[in-house]
């Protein structure tokens, strides 16, 4: 049997009771922490549930998810995910070839960042497209036009846009929000977001976020902690413009 299970957005106090039953039930306990930047202990996460944890690279993940796979026909495997299990694409990946291999699964939700950053305010329904804003050295230089074109198809809707910041995990390397409104700055070729109030929530699930929310040049004048997300609004209703307003960024 495999079992997904999420670990939350912050450390390992996040993981549900469930989940830690789980993971004291099994064989073997996998942990993949490559997708986002999690504070958490591994070895407290031992501690708590009794059990021995293999720490996964991207690449152990995707060259030996048939060996996991495998493994998971004669044993009780546990793979333990930042956040949701199924938020990233990797790991629905996991349920289809289970399924195909006859391997019996079951997934054990947790805190995800699609559902937290509905702490500013806007409501969850009106986000469309999510994408990521990718560190520079990963595109040589290149300004993400992509990035740009899921912007406009969601402000022309009418939706929110969620905007992830790259990560580089074993690298120890990740996009602060400063750099990544300077790219949405240069990327701005037709002055959609000119004049347009954003928002940075950082430290999410940390039980200390941050929320902070004006145009471009304001923001670009602070700090922000990690790890942090960006959001372009969409077309506002009054109660979640009256919300986001509690958060409006004021100079020090």
């Amino acid at each position: 049997m495999l079992t997904l299970v999420g670990l939350g957005l912050w450390d390992e106090t996040d993981i549900s009771l469930k989940g830690i039953e789980e993971v004291k039930r099994a064989d073997v306990v996998y942990a993949e922490l490559y997708t986002g930047l999690w504070n958490g202990s591994v070895e407290r996460l031992e501690e708590l549930s009794g059990k021995d944890v293999v720490i996964l690279k991207r690449r152990d993940v995707e060259e030996r998810s048939g060996r996991i796979i495998d493994e998971a026909r004669s044993k009780r495997v546990c793979f333990l995910i930042q956040g949701d299990p199924l938020a990233a694409t990797t790991h629905p990946d996991l349920l289809t070839q289970s399924a195909k291999a006859g391997v019996e699964t079951r997934v054990i939700h947790a805190s995800s960042i699609f559902t937290a950053v509905a702490e500013c305010g806007l409501q969850i329904y009106k986000f469309g497209k999510t994408v990521t804003i990718p560190l520079p050295e990963k595109t040589g230089g290149v300004l993400p036009e992509s990035v740009y074109g899921a912007i406009k198809g969601n402000l022309s809707l009418g939706l929110h846009t969620l905007l992830l910041l790259d990560i580089d995990v074993e690298n120890n390397k990740n996009l602060l929000a400063e750099e990544a409104l300077q790219i949405l700055e240069k990327l701005d070729t037709e002055n959609l977001l000119r004049g347009r109030k954003i928002v940075v929530m950082s430290l999410l699930g940390s039980g200390k976020s941050r929320i902070v929310y004006g145009k471009i040049e304001e923001l670009l004048k602070d700090g922000y902690g990690l790890p942090a997300v960006l959001i372009i609004p969409g077309n506002l209703h009054f109660a979640e413009e009256e919300f986001l307003e509690l958060f409006k960024y004021v100079r020090a």
